[in-house]
């Protein structure tokens, strides 16, 4: 087998998080066309099918949260065991609630790496792709991460992304050169 075969089935849990319109998502599937165009195994467990389908029904306290983020790890995990490359653009607000996640994946002796794309929340709000910092100034929610609820950045993630000063492409090329070097690439 080759170095680049055993590559595309070294699987690994990418975890991007950060602030909603921060970039996760798109980075994500930039990285994961690329990954596929590679010859990788690739999912991305995108956050909000993720409550729709797998955690429908929890909300937006700090419990549900952290059980949401727990089940999510526990999906990634499952799949990065079995030579998945998982994309996880979830926001993960807690540094406990990701801690537990890597633990989960150190445990069982799989790949986790922690990527922060760390957009301000002043460009976050100006992109705000779901309406969400539009609808909390308006009053009609609340609990908005990094606005009105918490948002706890990583200290040392493996990678910090600054989309506001780089491009898509740059985002997605800086976090595959991240994989590359650590083998997964």
């Amino acid at each position: 087998m080759t170095q680049e075969q055993e590559q595309a089935m070294s699987g690994a849990t990418i975890w991007l998080t950060g602030l909603p319109s921060a970039g996760k998502t798109t980075i994500a599937r930039a990285l994961a066309g690329r990954l596929r165009d590679e010859g990788h195994r690739v999912e991305v467990l995108d956050g909000d099918e993720i409550r729709e389908f797998l955690s429908a029904g929890l909300g937006f306290s700090r419990a549900d949260r952290d059980t949401n983020v727990r089940r999510i790890g526990f999906v990634a995990q499952l799949l990065a065991a079995h030579g998945v490359k998982v994309l996880v653009p979830v926001i993960a607000p807690y540094a406990d609630s990701r801690e537990a996640v890597r633990k989960h994946h150190q445990e069982r002796g799989t790949g986790y790496l922690e990527v922060h794309v760390a957009t301000p929340v002043e460009v976050c709000s100006v992109r705000d792709v779901k309406g969400l910092y539009a609808r909390q100034a308006a009053g009609e929610i609340s609990g908005l991460t990094g606005v009105d609820d918490p948002y706890e950045a990583p200290a040392d993630p493996d990678l910090r992304i600054e989309t506001h000063g780089q491009s898509v492409a740059e985002s997605a090329g800086a976090l595959h050169a991240l994989l590359a070097g650590r083998g997964l690439a």
